[in-house]
């Protein structure tokens, strides 16, 4: 069987360290790369074996080209995911979209006009659906044995380190250019509600906002880089968030990108600053809640300031109640009926579940037309819809 191949959009830590791996681990053949990076776009490209002249600094040259592989993945920087999208749907390209879609909800409507003019079809990365833990819980649900669900509380346990990293420190802290917080982070946890509820939202309401990474709660003695700060005891010491973690995992490998150390990083990179530089302006915690149009009820609360970086959620239904912890793979079923209580794990184990690799594995799958796409634009929309909608509230 010949090889699926496909062009990277974005070598970043999503384009080339993430679908691009998987990719190639999984029979694909990487073949065309584009980043405005020279030294990110020579490593990718040593990884994989690629000439010079397949690497290009934007997607207009790619593009000129014509069609040269069979799909593409979009993995740019959230403000620059449309115009590569269409001009990919008009030469027919299948595309692999990294969320968020855009940043205006317009926008929407034009990906999807552009893809029913098109032979190639998007499929939005919303890994979560494709986990083994996420789809126990939907079997749960079609076998009835919640009876009807009534409403969803769910959980987005960011970790206070990570949210300094990626919402302080990293590409997604100010919006725009970047997506905003309940987008860029819970579109993947909207999508997942929209999926359990079975309906459109009718209804967003949203509260929250910048709590705490304002430079007025700096400490004293604060220095504007970790490198230098004599305060002691500071949770998000850079120094103490990247020194914990394997130099070769994520985060790290995103101060690293691209070949320099991480003591340069620190040290003159945005991952080094301190966090109370007010150089931030998204939400540091957020609670949504929506109205489905069946009357199902689901509150999502997103935070920065947890332990753990994981999703923990409970199904309430007429029959039952179903409680689950993504990181440790568990899920408890409690049934009103018979009072019985049945507790089972599955693996969770993998970025985001075990998500990243199933749905490259799924979408490689759909290439070959032996499934449909998965996560397919029409059925990703309502998740942004939500998160353009809870933000207006928040806003308002």
């Amino acid at each position: 069987m010949r090889a699926v191949t496909v062009a990277i959009l974005g070598c970043g830590n999503r384009g080339g360290d993430v679908y691009a791996r998987h990719l190639a681990a999984q029979g694909a053949r990487v073949t065309h790369l584009v980043d405005p990076r020279p030294a990110r776009l020579a490593e990718v490209a040593a990884r994989h074996g690629l000439p010079p002249a397949v690497c290009f600094p934007d997607w207009d040259a790619f593009f000129a080209l014509g069609r040269v592989a069979d799909a593409v993945v979009i993995a740019t920087p959230d403000d620059q995911h449309v115009t590569p999208g269409l001009q990919a749907l008009a030469l027919g390209y299948d595309v692999l979209l990294e969320k968020p879609i855009c940043l205006q909800e317009a926008e929407l409507d034009l990906l999807l006009q552009a893809e029913a003019q098109s032979t190639g079809r998007v499929s939005v990365c919303h890994v979560l659906r494709a986990t083994l833990f996420f789809q126990a819980i939907r079997q749960v649900l079609d076998a009835g044995r919640l009876g009807q669900l009534v409403g969803i509380q769910h959980a987005e346990n960011v970790a206070y380190w990570h949210y300094a990293h990626s919402f302080v420190r990293g590409n997604w802290r100010a919006s725009p250019p970047a997506a905003p917080f309940v987008l860029a982070k819970s579109c993947h946890d909207l999508d997942l509600l929209r999926w359990f509820a079975g309906a459109p939202p009718s209804r967003v309401d949203s509260q929250g906002g910048l709590h705490h990474f304002r430079p007025e709660h700096a400490p004293p003695g604060a220095s504007d880089r970790c490198v230098t700060c004599r305060v002691p005891d500071c949770p998000y010491d850079a120094r103490r968030i990247y020194g914990a973690r394997p130099p070769d995992a994520w985060p790290n490998t995103v101060l690293t990108a691209g070949g320099q150390s991480l003591a340069e990083a620190l040290n003159t990179g945005p991952y080094g600053q301190c966090v109370y530089l007010g150089l931030n302006n998204v939400a540091d915690h957020q609670t949504v809640n929506v109205t489905f149009a069946n009357g199902v009820t689901a509150s999502l609360s997103v935070s920065a300031f947890t332990h753990n970086n994981t999703r923990t959620l409970k199904l309430l239904g007429t029959h039952g109640e179903l409680r689950g912890h993504m990181d440790r793979g568990e899920l408890e079923l409690h049934d009103f009926r018979n009072g019985t209580t049945d507790l089972w794990t599955v693996d969770a184990s993998g970025n985001h579940g075990g998500g990243d690799v199933a749905l490259v594995q799924a979408w490689l799958a759909a290439l070959r037309g032996e499934t449909r796409v998965p996560t397919p634009l029409s059925e990703s929309l309502d998740s942004h819809r939500m998160a353009f909608a809870a933000e207006r509230s928040r806003l308002c």
